[in-house]
């Protein structure tokens, strides 16, 4: 497995000189993305993405650098402009990328990387992100098309349903909207355009050297996802015929072939429910796909014989109950590539193409991400970090079993030189019926034996998701305000199997609770007498969110809570979120047709039994989990005399605390780091409220 620990930024010698994170900190943290490998191997591009802390907003470029770190990165793109996305042409002679530029309705922007520094220049006929044929002369891409100019000029059909019955004197009077479906909003989105105005995306082509686009697909549905055959003839493509339906039961995404000549569609018929991420065979025989059997199901990697619209599927990892994503084949066909979370980590696996056991190719309490191959299979790129490391880019080779990892760039560094990054030590429990569980523990910032520090319990969103071994700003404040920093991966998590991600279902605040409850006990006794426990808190996000209002609705051991972006009442969520198809599964229906489950799992039920002091952090345009629950949540507490605080964020989302507005971010870090110092203290201070005074 190729491994290689991550260096440590600081001596034991200068601790003392250096302090602990602090909110702001968040403004100078670098953040690397997306590496694109050239086909050759000598170069890397790659998105860094600063804050620029007086805009309130960030800042992303793409920069270059020698996959043999002969040099340093360098900027490739303008600093004055946005660039994301960044893709090699085949020979390595072209990079597109996105970037919006005054001047120009079209995103798409390319570079020539022969002659660095050379203009920006675009492509007649390329509207949105194109892939490159093999031979690097066709661009094929999925688009919606142009609007016509007449739609443009009457801006109310975008808020407006077409097949409304009713209807104002004056549409141009009206600013409001009108609905006759749903979905009516999406996060990070806000309102929709109705249903019926959408328009689909279809596939066009256009020449390397420009010109008008030629449209290969068309019909009610978008086709997405496009990758070229070998030999630049076909087009495997997903397409999902639940596409249009107002309320699906399930998703159909599924694989269809598309011959260039002539245009014709032909089903990839692979005999599963869900079908994504096509990839062809360097021989262009086989398309590997991610193939699933439905919702709740595993997910697993299959081939196909692309030839006569498929064959007999072979699923290549069914003995294997973690996730794969995003398979890749190697140069010779043997060997396909894919990442996938495991305890906490994020690798890149593989699987002979014939069949055979699944390998970890990379290893380490680390995530990796983004990984990227030179066309010759040889050299491997993609971003790392860990509890102590922000995301730096990484290059190793590809099949060496003990290769030379290499570090290409040191954005952090700088910032990282003048802190004390405090690692988290892993353990495991059995938690109810013996099923294992992963927990990390921070120590206090200035934490010495004899003494006893206050214990913060961070739950995770999802949730099926997970927390891990990344750097994680939250925690290095928490832990460098005093406190020993509990996050567990309880059972719903992902990264440990199919059974165990699933094993909350239509049960959420049952094992889950307890498992975070044993948690907290395992934590006290590995802290050796040096937990207070009479000085405790638990926050979290999302499901963590609702996790927090069931907690302190149980169990009155924590002093103090934070609860974020959180659920409080299942049925009015269901009527005001964007994600009503996560308890349709998880809560086995709507809350018609399971009246009992939505008020047993609503933290509303068990309002009355709350009595700990509690910070409410909510977006106000969070469509996720609507701002309703916070409001009811704060309404509940204040009418019985809890202390409460409600914190309401104008322009942000959902994901507030990783990617809003940088203010509003560090805002939230430091109202959390007060609201703890008030009612826990401390590693050093007492709390400003007494304990009888609760």
């Amino acid at each position: 497995m190729l491994g290689l620990a991550l260096l440590p930024l600081t001596l034991q010698g200068q601790q003392a000189a250096l302090r602990p994170w602090q909110p702001t900190d968040y403004y100078r943290l670098t953040v690397v993305t997306d590496p694109k490998l050239s086909p050759d191997g000598r170069r890397v591009a790659f998105v860094v993405t600063t804050v620029v802390e007086d805009k309130d907003r960030r800042h992303n470029e793409i920069w270059l650098a020698p996959s043999d770190g002969s040099a340093p990165a360098f900027r490739y793109t303008s600093p004055a402009t946005e660039a994301t996305s960044p893709t090699w042409s085949p020979d390595g002679s072209l990079l597109a990328f996105s970037s919006k530029r005054e001047g120009s309705d079209v995103d798409i922007w390319f570079l020539r990387t022969s002659a660095p520094g050379g203009e920006a220049f675009q492509i007649k006929g390329a509207h949105a992100m194109p892939v490159f044929s093999r031979d690097g002369q066709k661009l094929v891409y999925s688009w919606s098309g142009d609007e016509p100019d007449s739609l443009k000029q009457q801006t109310w059909r975008t808020r407006v349903s077409p097949a409304a019955i009713t209807h104002g004197p004056d549409p141009k009077r009206f600013d409001g909207r009108v609905y006759t479906s749903i979905p009516l909003v999406a996060d990070d989105r806000g309102f929709l355009a109705p249903k019926e105005t959408r328009r689909p995306n279809h596939l066009y082509l256009v020449p390397v050297s420009g010109g008008v686009p030629q449209q290969l697909t068309s019909g009610d549905f978008s086709q997405t996802a496009p990758a070229w055959s070998p030999d630049g003839k076909t087009i495997v493509f997903v397409q999902d015929s639940t596409e249009n339906q107002e309320v699906p039961d399930d998703q159909y995404p599924a694989l269809f072939l598309l011959s260039v000549a002539d245009s014709s569609v032909h089903p990839l018929r692979t005999g599963f429910v869900q079908s994504n991420d096509p990839a062809w065979s360097p021989d262009g025989k086989t398309i590997a796909f991610i193939c699933s059997k439905g919702r709740g199901m595993e997910n697993d990697v299959c081939v196909i014989p692309a030839a006569s619209g498929g064959g007999t599927a072979r699923n290549l990892t069914s003995d294997w109950s973690l996730v794969p994503n995003s398979p890749t084949w190697s140069p010779d066909g043997k060997t396909i590539y894919f990442n996938a979370e495991i305890s906490g980590n994020v690798h890149l696996f593989s699987v002979a193409s014939n069949g055979g056991p699944v390998h970890e190719v990379t290893s380490g309490e680390r995530q990796l991400r983004g990984f990227s191959q030179s066309s010759d299979g040889r050299w491997l790129t993609y971003t790392a970090s860990d509890i102590t490391h922000a995301t730096e880019l990484y290059i190793t080779p590809l099949g060496s079993s003990r290769p030379p990892e290499r570090r290409l760039t040191s954005f952090n560094d700088s910032l990282f030189s003048k802190l004390t990054v405090i690692p988290a030590d892993t353990f495991w429990f059995a938690g109810i019926g013996g099923l294992r569980i992963q927990g990390w523990l921070m120590k206090p910032y200035g934490y010495q034996p004899g003494k006893s520090y206050p214990l913060v319990l961070s739950i995770h969103g999802g949730p099926h998701s997970n927390y891990g071994n990344v750097l994680f700003p939250e925690f290095q404040m928490l832990a460098g305000q005093g406190y020993w920093t509990l996050f567990i991966n309880p059972r719903g998590s992902s990264g440990y199997g199919h059974a165990f991600t699933f094993a909350t279902r239509g049960r959420w605040g049952m094992e889950d609770y307890q498992d975070l409850m044993q948690a907290v006990d395992v934590a006290i006794a590995r802290g050796k007498g040096g937990v207070d426990t009479t000085r405790m808190a638990v926050l979290g996000g999302s499901y963590g969110g609702f996790m927090t209002n069931w907690v302190v609705g149980h169990t009155n051991r924590f002093r103090v809570a934070e609860t974020d972006r959180s659920i409080f009442n299942w049925y009015s969520w269901y009527g005001s979120s964007d994600a009503q198809v996560l308890t349709d599964y998880e809560f086995h229906g709507a809350p018609w047709e399971n009246d009992s489950l939505y008020r047993a799992m609503s933290p509303m039920t068990y309002a009355s039994n709350m009595r700990t002091p509690m910070l409410i952090v909510h977006s106000e345009d969070d469509r996720r989990t609507p701002i309703t629950d916070g409001e009811q949540l704060f309404m509940s507490l204040r009418k019985r005399g809890i202390p409460a605080e409600f914190v309401r964020y104008p322009r942000s989302f959902h994901g507030l605390s990783r990617t809003g507005p940088p203010w509003l971010l560090v805002d939230r870090l430091e109202r959390i780091r007060t609201w703890f110092a008030h009612w826990i203290g401390t590693g050093d201070a007492p709390p400003v409220t007494a304990a009888s005074q609760r």
